[in-house]
């Protein structure tokens, strides 16, 4: 089953010639979901072909231009090509008001449903839940109310041994229950232990995606054991000063984050437009946790 991450754009601050700003797509199960909506977040997604029409809802980490500004846009594009289907928005509080302050003034009316949840700051929490993922969102330590999102697949059923299927004369009914961890027990009181006939599915999938930060090790809890990391990178090591001012990070912070988690990957991403060669990122990270990727737009990642 697909666990896929698509990177849309990895800049700060300011769109580039080289990079856009944030964006990507998660596909957990062929279920598309967004996750922070830049400027020109929907050209990305048609430059891609990502299914934007299939996004069933949106994470925004935090208010600050390049996380968000391409939000009214895309929302405005999905109504003129005849969306039907409801959205939900996860974001900090205030978000909403500016959303529909722009449909107010521009006199924008939908045919779709629009739905807010505000996220908060203060302590993981669960987000959203369907038959196949969680999202969690976690605090992070920014200049504003800001996020990190967790996308943790659920655990599959278990699988059926072909030789029990046989000798068992197991019925349709029957391998539902033992996929579902349930005994089965029959009319002559013959009982199937669901332990014996079946065998673990494939381990359950985990992607934290950390936004804006400050260096700051109390999100390690809420990654730990991740398949794959995306924390921001937004200055090298270099230009510490600078990231402890502007709460943002370094590629030898996000990478002992990575480290301390016991992550099995990090992708590195957020680059300030003051640093001509992303290779460096990688270069520096790479030092502290050797398993690190460089973000860049139209890169897909496999978990």
């Amino acid at each position: 089953m697909m666990f896929q991450l698509t990177i849309l754009g990895c800049g700060a601050a300011t769109p580039t010639s080289r990079h856009k700003p944030t964006a990507q797509v998660v596909n957990v199960h062929d279920k598309y979901f967004l996750i922070d909506c830049g400027e020109g977040t929907q050209m990305q997604l048609r430059k891609y072909k990502v299914k934007m029409q299939r996004i069933q809802a949106i994470f925004i980490s935090h208010l600050h231009g390049d996380h968000f500004f391409g939000l009214i846009g895309l929302l405005s594009t999905y109504n003129l090509l005849g969306r039907k289907t409801p959205l939900t928005i996860y974001g900090p509080p205030g978000l909403e008001d500016v959303i529909r302050l722009q449909f107010k003034v521009s006199e924008s009316y939908f045919d779709y449903e629009l739905f807010f949840v505000e996220t908060q700051d203060k302590e993981k929490q669960l987000i959203f839940e369907d038959d196949t993922v969680r999202v969690y969102s976690f605090p992070l330590k920014h200049r504003v109310p800001c996020t990190g999102f967790v996308f943790e697949e659920k655990e599959r059923k278990l699988n059926i041994e072909k030789w029990a299927i046989v000798e068992f004369k197991l019925q349709p009914s029957e391998i539902l229950l033992l996929k579902k961890r349930i005994d089965v027990e029959r009319d002559n009181n013959e009982v199937i232990p669901y332990g014996k006939v079946t065998s673990p599915s494939i381990p359950i999938r985990r992607y934290a995606y950390c936004s804006d930060t400050a260096y700051d090790e109390r999100i390690i809890p809420n990654i730990q054991n991740s398949d794959l990391v995306y924390h921001e990178t937004t200055f090298l090591q270099e230009d510490l000063e600078r990231a402890k001012k502007t709460y943002h990070s370094t590629t030898i912070q996000a990478a002992t984050i990575a480290k301390m988690a016991n992550a099995k990957k990090l992708i590195v991403g957020h680059y300030s437009s003051r640093y001509n060669e992303d290779e460096l990122f990688k270069t520096e990270a790479s030092t502290v946790f050797p398993n690190t990727y460089l973000a860049n737009e139209g890169v897909v990642f496999d978990l």
